[in-house]
């Protein structure tokens, strides 16, 4: 029985980058064996052991046989007499597919029978064979890989190949699960752009997500987006949400913020009357579609919804500030709101040549929110219940109390800046999606 390290780690120790997790595979040996040496049974699909030190996973060499749909349309066969090679035939790239020793240090050789080594030198994501196109999910994770190691290029037959899967429909078959769990991570990576532009390129974006898919070629106002084409824009905010560093849920509302520009009648382009609301419906449905987390939705259908809204805030009356922060949850959530202006602030920056415009909407709402928190409600509401108000009527008088300390907080604002000018105003031209 014999241990080797594989995968992820190998390759990124060959790269010089972190390694953290370690993928550990066993070649010779039986679950007994296993058991008789301390190890603890995990796996419900194929043999997969833990160790009884460091609770990492060991995974007995196995081949796979196609045996229907999908990723799970798997039989998968270990034995003691499954080679290294064979295990590693079964793997998805090539740079994926090299093994060293379980002692390995870094010096001594690995084994590496597809010459992952050298693809890792010429920066190419390339399949190990043919069973490649038995697993869709491996699409996602090409895509993925292009998304993390930014300077690598899917070799021409990988790609070839990953069309001729999406032809043959393999990609419906995916569960929504594996597919939010792909995508969120490709979403987490350092050029997120890249994973979209190879499931576009392979025809898989088209059937994941038709409603991000068909926003490449919808024009847009010149005078607002210079980059004209929707998707193009989509692309250019999701770089700036990588730029800010922000959390998942942040770039997922940026990718699917103006899903609704994809239905907009061609008699009224460039113009896009009312997608706030389309693209509102659109992201729910795909959301229910990849089973996506209830906070991811909910901050994206904030974002979708007031975005435009958002953007001219700083033309907007004490009231209507109250109006807005209440139809973003801001009272209740504070910290998603936040994280809806950060989303907003994305979306103005990503268009050509705007990427470091100022953007003052920001902490003009945030200011306006601490303003109206400022207000005791409790209070408000009592007094309004002892004058005889009843349901509505009270929060309408709370409502008006908070209008009236985000004006006061207006006129403050306004005495200390020069000329009316700076955090607390918008620009003249407001960077918004113009319906």
């Amino acid at each position: 029985m014999k241990i080797y390290q594989v995968g992820g780690a190998v390759r990124d120790a060959l790269l010089g980058l972190p390694v953290h997790d370690r993928d550990w595979l066993v070649v010779g040996g039986t679950p007994e064996a296993m058991v008789a040496q301390g190890f603890t049974p995990v796996g419900r699909d194929f043999p997969v052991f833990l160790h009884p030190r460091t609770h990492e996973e060991y995974a007995l060499a196995r081949t796979e046989r196609k045996s229907g749909h999908g990723y799970q349309g798997f039989t998968v066969y270990t034995s003691p007499d499954v080679t290294l090679e064979e295990d590693l035939a079964r793997r998805d790239l090539t740079i994926n597919a090299i093994a060293a020793p379980a002692d390995w240090t870094g010096a001594e050789a690995v084994f590496d029978p597809y010459h992952g080594v050298a693809d890792l030198h010429a920066k190419v994501l390339r399949h190990v064979t043919e069973a490649f196109a038995e697993d869709p999910v491996r699409i996602l994770r090409v895509a993925r890989f292009a998304a993390r190691f930014t300077d690598f290029s899917v070799a021409p037959e990988t790609m070839a190949l990953m069309q001729s899967m999406v032809q043959a429909g393999e990609v419906a078959h995916l569960v929504p699960e594996r597919v939010w769990q792909e995508i969120s991570r490709g979403l987490m990576q350092a050029q997120p752009e890249r994973m979209f532009a190879v499931l576009r390129a392979c025809g898989a974006l088209a059937v994941l997500l038709p409603e991000l898919d068909r926003l490449w070629g919808v024009p847009q106002r010149a005078d607002y987006h210079p980059e004209v084409d929707t998707g193009l824009h989509t692309m250019l905010v999701l770089g700036q949400a990588v730029q800010q560093q922000a959390p998942l849920a942040v770039r997922w509302a940026c990718l699917v913020h103006d899903l609704g520009k994809g239905t907009t009648p061609a008699d009224v382009l460039p113009r896009h009357i009312g997608h706030e609301q389309r693209s509102s419906k659109l992201l729910r449905t795909v959301g229910q579609r990849l089973r996506v987390p209830t906070d991811c939705t909910e901050l994206a259908d904030v974002v979708a919804r007031e975005h435009g809204n958002i953007h001219r805030s700083g033309d907007l009356n004490a009231a209507a500030l109250v109006r807005l922060l209440e139809r973003g949850d801001a009272f209740r959530k504070p910290a998603r709101f936040a994280d809806a202006l950060l989303a907003c602030e994305c979306d103005a920056r990503g268009r050509l040549g705007m990427e470091e415009d100022a953007y003052p909407q920001r902490q003009h709402l945030l200011a306006a929110l601490a303003a109206a928190q400022g207000v005791d409600t409790a209070s408000v509401a009592q007094a309004a219940v002892d004058r005889g108000a009843r349901g509505e009527a009270i929060g309408k008088a709370v409502a008006t109390a908070r209008a009236q300390a985000v004006q006061a907080w207006l006129g403050q604002a306004a005495s200390e800046t020069p000329s009316g000018d700076g955090c607390t105003a918008a620009p003249k031209e407001p960077p918004t999606c113009l319906s």
